[in-house]
């Protein structure tokens, strides 16, 4: 039986949904978890799940009809934005706005709102909606270059050019990992940048914005292998990322956590990317503070005083990746992993694997950034997933 309190509906039901539904239903919420498949990690720990196609503006407006949810939070891209606008303008919240969920789920608009609206700091690029357009994208940009499809998720699809003789593969492998109905990719300037951050903004409804400690990340394939935090940044490149993601996120409007990403290089930083809510290298912040991103997105969207931000120290992740497809498996080393002091580990559900597709994630505290790094690698590589 429902009971009384607000319905939230969360569109996109995958690891970092799993934890908002949790602080979510801390704090005495119905969460309808919605996805594409069923056994997602999130509809787990909901109250109600529906599988549908988030793209079908029909299928949005049945399971919006079905359970009358007074808050919609997007936790990917590849959703019906139209509809989203049209649920605000009906006088739902749609988190953090309609506005930037369209404007996010395309590269290609939020880039042009940093660029040009906005003036910030990006790499030089270009978009390519066909292989002929791309070569010459990639030609006019330059050799190295970065190619990712406007509309992914998890880095698919992304991969660097080093030459004009990999641009077929790269145009290839771009569409393979597009989601949704936009064959459209950006071709953008390599930044030989030191290190990459995510500066994770808190957009209050009322007080102001508040940002966690810098997060440092390094991918691989254009997907986060490992986090820490707090990284390594300058004042003045610090106060310069707060004041670009305040900027940006000022434009887009509403209330909740916001992953601004960065590209820090030895005399400057420039704005990369950035996601309408927590951000995948923002699961560091289940080790590293009182109040994890996934507590302070709800509380920015509730409207919940949010008074400090307390912090336990130099604290790491590192993901679990599967090798191969399978949907009989078992992860094991859970209890070796977890021997090593100030270490957690967090097993996402996920009904099946794929090559490359993130499991888990191992935690860590040490007394430095680096300390911590090893120890959160080294419990994820006791964890191993076996086929059954």
């Amino acid at each position: 039986m429902k009971n009384k309190s607000p319905t939230l509906m969360l569109l996109g039901s995958g690891e970092l949904g799993k934890e908002f539904v949790i602080s979510a239903q801390r704090l005495g919420l119905w969460v309808v978890a919605v996805d594409r498949y069923e056994g997602a990690p999130a509809m787990q720990v909901a109250d109600a799940f529906e599988v549908i196609d988030m793209l079908n503006a029909a299928e949005l407006e049945r399971v919006v009809q079905k359970h009358q949810p007074s808050i919609i939070v997007p936790e990917i891209e590849a959703i019906r934005t139209e509809k989203l606008r049209e649920f605000e303008e009906r006088g739902l919240q749609v988190v953090p706005t309609a506005k930037a969920a369209h404007l996010t789920m395309n590269r290609d608009a939020i880039r042009d709102v940093a660029a040009r609206t906005l003036k910030l700091k990006t790499a030089r690029f270009l978009y390519a909606e066909s292989f002929e357009e791309l070569e010459r994208a990639s030609n006019d940009i330059g050799f190295p270059n970065v190619v990712k499809p406007v509309m992914s998720s998890s880095g698919k699809g992304q991969s660097v050019v080093k030459k004009s003789a990999d641009v077929r593969k790269a145009w290839e492998f771009a569409v393979e990992g597009m989601r949704g109905d936009k064959k459209k990719v950006i071709v953008e300037e390599f930044i030989p940048f030191e290190s990459e951050i995510t500066l994770l903004t808190v957009k209050q409804k009322k007080g102001p914005t508040l940002f966690v400690k810098p997060i440092g990340h390094r991918q691989e394939r254009g997907d986060y292998q490992e986090s820490w935090l707090p990284a390594k940044l300058s004042p003045s490149q610090l106060k310069k990322a707060q004041q670009m993601a305040k900027k940006v996120t000022d434009y887009l409007g509403g209330a909740g956590i916001f992953g601004v990403e960065f590209f820090v290089t030895k005399k400057d930083i420039y704005f990369s990317e950035l996601s309408p809510r927590p951000h995948d290298t923002g699961m560091v912040t289940l080790i590293s503070q009182d109040l994890t991103e996934f507590d302070l997105h709800l509380r920015a969207v509730l409207g919940l005083p949010i008074p400090e931000i307390s912090y336990w120290g130099a604290s790491a992740s590192a993901v679990v990746l599967a090798s191969k497809e399978s949907e009989s498996f078992a992860i094991t080393g859970i209890k070796e992993a977890l021997k090593a002091k100030q270490v957690d580990v967090r097993v996402f559900g996920k009904p099946s694997t794929r090559p490359y597709r993130r499991m888990a994630v191992a935690l860590a505290r040490g007394a430095s950034t680096d300390e911590a790094r090893r120890k959160a690698k080294a419990a994820a590589g006791k964890i191993k997933i076996k086929d059954q």
